[in-house]
């Protein structure tokens, strides 16, 4: 039984990924499937975000409001999103409608998008500190609703609504989804002490939540990718600088500390893409939304070998 719940762990990450791009596929090019898309669209959007809640209310059970502190090394961390997305905005102004656009909008979401909130859970079973990585969540979210408002004007001169309509826009998207699962936890925590007992105890299974999860995010990202009609060179420009932004991310993250390369690397280099979609989406040019979708395939195949390497060296 043990072997069989290790092939799983080593095999979960890559196996969601392919069955999140597979079904997708076999929905798109099947015509009999056709009449069932929009009511499998909204299930796996809305199933997507009922397990990002779960996942966090498991990390917030087993970390207490007074482990949120900043550390200096999410300092330097959140300065190297903002200055890196404060360059890539630049960059998409000076470009203008040219093709150069593209690459610069798409490195402009890689950098600013929020930590992603299984980012705790892969910490956790990587042998970090999940109460630093959930206070950097926190401190992202908040960067990037009030920094993406200042750019939208910049990049999208034709954008209608003003900076604070912004602000409670993507305040709306992110923040309900963050602080219900918090309160609740944290309720639990100081009135059921039993309960929350019973939950830390559970939390490691909400690894498999994150399988499920990640399995409908891939539905949502290939659908953005088929969706997109973008042409060849489109592709190569959004690949490579989706890739290029992930290995960044990573690798800048395990420098900030030494002795825990862990935790920063993933709280930099893992990302709510499902967001990252979303905002390119709504607010950039729809190709960028495609970006969030590839850098969801980047950043798991990097922690599927993590997690590979790391329950083979235990």
């Amino acid at each position: 039984m043990g072997k069989i719940s290790q092939t799983v762990r080593d095999w979960m990450l890559p196996g969601a990924l392919v069955l999140g791009i597979s079904s997708y596929l076999i929905y798109h090019f099947t015509p009999a499937l056709k009449p069932i898309g929009p009511a499998c669209h909204a299930i796996a959007s809305f199933g997507q975000r009922l397990g990002i809640a779960f996942l966090l209310f498991f990390q917030f059970v087993k970390v207490s409001p007074h482990d949120l502190r900043p550390v200096r090394w999410h300092w330097a961390a959140l300065a190297f999103q903002v200055l890196g997305f404060g360059a890539c905005a630049a960059g998409v102004a000076l470009a203008g409608s040219s093709l150069v656009r593209i690459p610069f909008e798409c490195a402009m979401l890689c950098l600013i998008c929020p930590t992603a909130s299984a980012a705790g859970v892969i910490t956790d079973r990587l042998g970090g500190n999940i109460a630093t990585t959930v206070t950097y969540l926190v401190m992202t979210n908040l960067a990037a609703t009030l920094l993406i408002p200042l750019v939208i004007p910049l990049v999208c001169p034709s954008a209608e609504m003003g900076f604070w309509a912004y602000v409670g826009h993507i305040a709306m998207r992110v923040f309900p989804l963050l602080l219900l699962p918090s309160i609740a936890a944290w309720i639990i925590r100081y009135t059921t002490k039993k309960l929350q007992r019973t939950l830390m105890r559970w939390a490691p299974n909400a690894f498999y939540i994150w399988g499920v999860s990640l399995t409908l995010a891939m539905i949502l990202a290939t659908r953005a990718l088929v969706l997109s009609g973008l042409g060849a060179w489109a592709i190569v420009l959004v690949v490579a600088v989706s890739m290029l932004a992930c290995f960044l991310q990573f690798f800048v993250g395990r420098h900030l500390r030494k002795d825990d390369p862990v935790t920063p690397g993933q709280a930099l280099g893992q990302k709510n893409t499902g967001l990252m979609i979303w905002l390119g989406y709504s607010y950039l040019t729809p190709i960028t939304s495609v970006a969030g979708g590839l850098y969801a395939i980047w950043q798991n195949l990097f922690n599927s070998w993590e997690l590979y390497k790391k329950e083979h060296q235990d």
